[in-house]
């Protein structure tokens, strides 16, 4: 059994036993989550999330890039968010890598060196003050007056705000 068809066997077994309001797409608290892709945060546990109250993005490190504004003016601009939680977390994957060591194997890899920046960082809590500096300063964004960064602790649990 493949991955994929676990994951479809779960869900059938699950059915709609998953407690929350989808009569809307627009978040009933209207905040978005921003975080990292890293499968050791479980953004709904952490949170105690029901289904509808939140927007959840992730990326690689959950760092504020281009397509991160894109998906967040939309979640602001038609569906009603008002509030930006950025979490970021202990050992991420990205302080393992560098932009170049990174760009340059790709390109050995591929004959292609990719235009995207990796968004590597080795400062967890340098990179959370540069995301939520990077929402505070799009001009695509109408709502920037909340927006607050944590650093999530993947072993004990604990989130820690960055000011």
């Amino acid at each position: 059994m493949t991955a994929i068809d676990l994951l479809l066997k779960r869900n059938q077994e699950l059915g709609n036993a998953t407690p929350g309001d989808r009569s809307s797409a627009s978040p009933s608290l209207h905040v978005a989550i921003l975080t990292c892709m890293d499968a050791r945060i479980r953004v709904f546990e952490i949170f105690g999330l029901l289904q509808g109250e939140s927007h959840v993005l992730r990326n690689a490190g959950g760092v504020v890039t281009d397509d991160m504004i894109r998906s967040l003016a939309l979640s602001q601009r038609k569906l009603g968010t008002t509030e930006v939680l950025i979490v970021q977390h202990t050992s991420c994957g990205l302080n393992t890598v560098t932009e170049d060591s990174f760009k340059d194997e790709l390109e050995t890899d591929c004959g292609l060196r990719p235009t995207w920046a990796v968004e590597a960082f080795k400062d967890v809590q340098a990179s959370v003050r540069q995301s939520v500096r990077r929402v505070r300063t799009s001009p695509f964004l109408p709502h920037k007056d909340n927006v607050r960064g944590f650093v999530y602790d993947v072993h004990s649990g604990e989130l820690t705000e960055v000011s």
